[in-house]
């Protein structure tokens, strides 16, 4: 078998067989086959496609490059959530805990943010002494005795992804269905769990920019997991503005807390009830999702969702007098008031722009190498539909360093759109692919 012929048979849009999808995956991540030989393969796809079967055995063959979670000692469906990112985006963090203290078995593998999209881990880690690095038995015993982990992926899991993902940067094959669906469905196989859901955002501050390409990946990504034997279901949800009002990574786990005491922004927590009510639907803990729903409403207003997450935290080596007084948190020192330049109402409030400007104020990351300020970001006073007056509030940036505040304020000044009409604002939730 030779490469060669493979992008050979993908350029004359034929369908590739499955041993020589694993030949190409196999030989890539060995480094036997050249850079130019896998982007010529990859352009290929690109261009002319995958079919469903295809797609998973890409899928699978890159699962197969390296580590596998096996989580087949722990009873019941083992359930794993992952979201395409956006900004203020920190459903994880109430719906692991959320769903664990209704019975659910949840193991997380995440990952760090890199631009303005901030990652779980991140925030995770603003919390004092909390460990993302969890050796492979604890991990299992946490899921099996706890309900939850959430940890940071191995080196060696799906070794091919993180080799293919970095030659698409650079070879504009980014933006190809069903190696984004691959990419994303093989870490989530690769982490052992039985059933999968997914939050695929769409919106200016999100991946995909439309309802319709969401809809797209979703579907790839529901049919990889209907290929592989993972009971899989996703939602597409909107991503226009911000999800909450806090953006940062310690500002985001204050509103996470306040979500888990029953209390927090309205669209944050209705988005984490329906994730929450199709993940309790995937593991058999309540089939109906109206029922599913309202037992996470109980558990939010009962204190146990908020002590799932102290209890995470306390496994994981972090201090839970921050879970218990969310104002224990590390909050950057300085702050700066965004205000109103025009009267009307908020017509549209751009979520990129708003997690460019979180990035600036030193949130966010511009290569993975750089370091966070925790406590830097933004809480925002005004959201799409509210009414200003000139001198209103907009938004407060917190910083460490006052030199940020300027072109983080020129960033967010221009994510506000201020017009006389008041906006008709659409479901946060535009369907659900099972």
């Amino acid at each position: 078998m030779r490469l060669y012929d493979i992008i050979a048979k993908k350029r004359d849009k034929k369908e590739l067989s499955k041993e020589e999808i694993e030949f190409f995956i196999e030989k890539y991540t060995n480094g036997e086959v050249p850079d130019y030989q896998a982007s010529a393969l990859l352009m290929a796809i690109y261009l002319n496609g995958f079919t469903k079967e295809e797609t998973a055995n890409l899928t699978m063959a890159m699962v197969n490059s390296g580590d596998v979670v096996d989580l087949s000692m722990i009873e019941g469906v083992k359930l794993d959530k992952h979201s395409t990112g956006g900004v203020g985006d920190k459903t994880s963090l109430i719906l692991v805990p959320m769903v664990a203290a209704a019975g659910g078995k949840v193991a997380k593998l995440s990952g760090r943010g890199l631009g303005h999209t901030g990652g779980t881990l991140d925030k995770l880690e603003s919390i004092p002494g909390f460990n993302i690095s969890v050796e492979e038995d604890k991990f299992i015993d946490m899921v099996k005795n706890a309900g939850l982990v959430i940890a940071g992926q191995t080196q060696n899991l799906v070794p091919a992804d993180k080799k293919i993902y970095a030659l698409r940067d650079v070879t504009a094959t980014v933006d190809s269905i069903p190696l984004i669906a691959a990419s994303i469905m093989s870490k989530k196989i690769a982490s052992g769990s039985d059933a999968i859901v997914l939050d695929v955002k769409y919106g200016e501050g999100a991946f995909m920019k439309t309802a319709e390409d969401a809809e797209k990946l979703a579907t790839a990504m529901v049919n990889i997991g209907k290929s592989v034997g993972r009971n899989t279901s996703a939602a597409i949800t909107l991503n226009g503005e911000p999800l909450g009002y806090a953006i940062g990574n310690a500002l985001e786990l204050k509103e996470v807390i306040e979500v888990l005491k029953g209390e927090g922004p309205e669209d944050l927590r209705e988005l984490c009830l329906q994730l929450g009510a199709q993940m309790l639907r995937l593991g058999n803990i309540e089939t109906d999702v109206e029922k599913g729903r309202a037992k996470l409403e109980a558990i939010l207003k009962d204190g146990s969702a908020l002590a799932k997450l102290r209890e995470l935290v306390v496994l994981q080596g972090g201090d839970p007098k921050v879970i218990d007084n969310s104002e224990l948190f590390t909050i950057s020192p300085l702050t700066h008031e965004v205000k109103a330049t025009k009267e009307g109402y908020v017509y549209e409030l751009n979520a990129e722009g708003v997690g460019v400007s979180s990035l600036l104020t030193g949130a966010g990351r511009h290569t993975k190498d750089d370091a966070l300020d925790y406590g830097a970001g933004i809480i925002l006073k005004k959201k799409m539909g509210d009414y200003v007056k000139v001198g209103d509030v907009l938004a407060t940036l917190y910083s460490s360093d006052e030199a940020k505040f300027e072109k983080a304020e020129e960033e967010l000044q221009k994510a506000y759109s201020i017009q006389s009409q008041k906006p008709e604002k659409s479901p946060i939730i535009h369907k659900i692919i099972r």
